[in-house]
């Protein structure tokens, strides 16, 4: 459930399903909205959200107030964007929704009639959803490509260190991209208090310093379990002690590699990954600390501040996280000196923040970054290539159109990279990884097969690097 700006309630467990009512309770008196995975005919299981509803006892219409929620949209997005000429290739589409969704309203008293023509509309109102989204991104990609603001370091990529003595991944990693990411993780560095272990980055720096390539590093930090050195969880300092110690690691990273990194992600998910249970407050001052002390270290290179899961369902999960715009607009308002904002977008798992969009509400999400006035970075962009298993299964993960394959997988990255590099405010987009490996955080989403055979998302985003670099050239 969600209320006044999507923001999502505290309230999980309070949702209720029998015999065939949803039942959602919740503390406040508010109109409230709910989102929920849902399968479309011919066009995959998508997290969708109703509007805000009053309370009442009489129950909705979920497919009715789903419908509603998809038109709504289409018409703030419209006017948002100024765009109505542009779609009358299609805008037949929008018609049949809308009548489809009047029938359902007239039949409203018949359940049955109604969810069906409500379906029908929700159908048609999300294919017109996604030419909305398409040609938007398409015109404005197009005038960002004519005022030459892509640069050939606009696309970027993870690198997985242990495969960089791979000659087939470290050639084709190189021929790809001309911006690379090296994943940092403090657990991994640092795994005794004072003793590091600098290895793995000093071998990537060796193998990537000096090639023309613009090298990121990060994130520096990130609360998260993974990343957290154990010996931190254990120990249960205080807060003064953790930010002396956080302050102290992203000093010696940066001290030691200035030289080489061009960009920082110093610190990452601070929104979303709160494993030692810090308030708002001290999240807020780990943002400011991460970054004066990367800043002080090192005054050359970008700082960049990184906002995962931008959906924000986390929140109602744990009360210990921010919604993303919250954490962005109160770094903003506390003075902390940093050069950009970065957002992951990895999708196709189910975890709150990770069900499968449309494209009309990923471009919607990155729309609502556009104030801040910062420039944003897209890092980790992620979808599979099939259907995986337990978490990664589509019917709980979601799936766009169809089961996922490499088709999809190419078609998704296609419009989406189209959808990203076309807003003005957004500088580069990052993909999570070149390679099907273990570590990956979506099973199946690298741009090569685990024996380094090219897929069809790395020929669609090796398309899109051409077209920049031979821009580039023409200047």
């Amino acid at each position: 459930m969600f209320g006044a700006d999507s923001v999502p309630l505290h309230v999980p467990s309070r949702i209720i399903f029998k015999k065939g009512i949803l039942e959602c309770k919740k503390k406040s008196a508010e109109s409230s909205g709910l989102a929920i995975l849902w399968p479309i005919k011919d066009f995959g299981r998508i997290m969708l959200p109703t509007t805000r509803l009053p309370e009442r006892k009489h129950p909705y219409n979920l497919n009715v107030e789903l419908a509603r929620a998809r038109l709504m949209q289409i018409t703030l997005k419209r006017e948002d964007w100024s765009f109505f000429e542009e779609t009358n290739t299609f805008t037949d589409l929008a018609h049949e929704a809308k009548a489809l969704f009047i029938e359902a309203l007239k039949n409203i008293a018949d359940s049955g009639k109604a969810s069906m023509l409500a379906d029908e509309s929700l159908q048609k109102a999300l294919i017109f959803s996604e030419k909305l989204a398409a040609k938007h991104a398409e015109m404005f990609f197009a005038a960002k490509y004519r005022n030459k603001s892509l640069g050939r370091n606009s696309l970027g990529c993870v690198v997985s260190p242990e495969l960089l003595e791979n000659e087939k991944y470290y050639k084709c990693l190189l021929d790809m991209f001309s911006f690379v990411t090296i994943p940092v993780n403090w657990a991994r560095i640092e795994p005794e208090q004072g003793s590091y272990d600098f290895s793995y980055i000093d071998s990537c720096i060796d193998k990537l310093a000096g090639k023309r390539l613009g090298i990121c590093a990060g994130p520096l930090l990130c609360f998260s379990e993974e990343n957290l050195p154990k010996w931190i969880l254990e120990k249960k300092l205080k807060f003064e002690r953790v930010r002396e110690i956080a302050y102290d690691f992203v000093s010696r990273m940066v001290t030691r590699y200035c030289n080489y990194v061009h960009a920082w992600r110093v610190i990452s998910g601070m929104n979303a990954c709160n494993m030692l249970e810090f308030n708002f407050e001290q999240i807020i001052e780990m943002t400011r600390t991460a970054c004066l002390a990367a800043k002080n270290a090192d005054v050359k290179s970008r700082k960049i501040v990184e906002v995962q899961f931008p959906f924000g369902e986390y929140y109602a999960y744990d009360r210990d996280t921010v919604p993303p715009l919250v954490y962005t607009d109160m770094i903003i308002q506390s003075g902390i000196s940093f050069d950009s904002f970065a957002i992951q977008l990895k999708l196709g798992k189910n975890q709150p923040g990770m069900h499968v969009r449309d494209l009309l509400q990923v471009s919607s999400v990155l729309d609502l970054f556009s104030p801040i006035g910062k420039p944003i970075h897209i890092t980790e962009v992620a979808v599979p290539d099939g259907c995986g298993q337990g978490d990664f299964a589509c019917d709980i993960a979601g799936c766009w159109h169809d089961e996922w394959d490499q088709q999809l997988q190419s078609d998704w990255l296609e419009q989406l990279y189209k959808i990203m590099l076309g807003k003005p405010f957004i500088n580069t987009v990052t993909y999570s990884a070149l390679v099907d490996f273990k570590d990956n955080a979506i099973p199946g989403s690298g741009l090569l097969t685990s024996d380094m055979k090219a897929k069809k998302a790395f020929m669609t985003i090796a398309k899109l690097q051409k077209l920049i670099i031979n821009r580039q050239k023409k200047q």
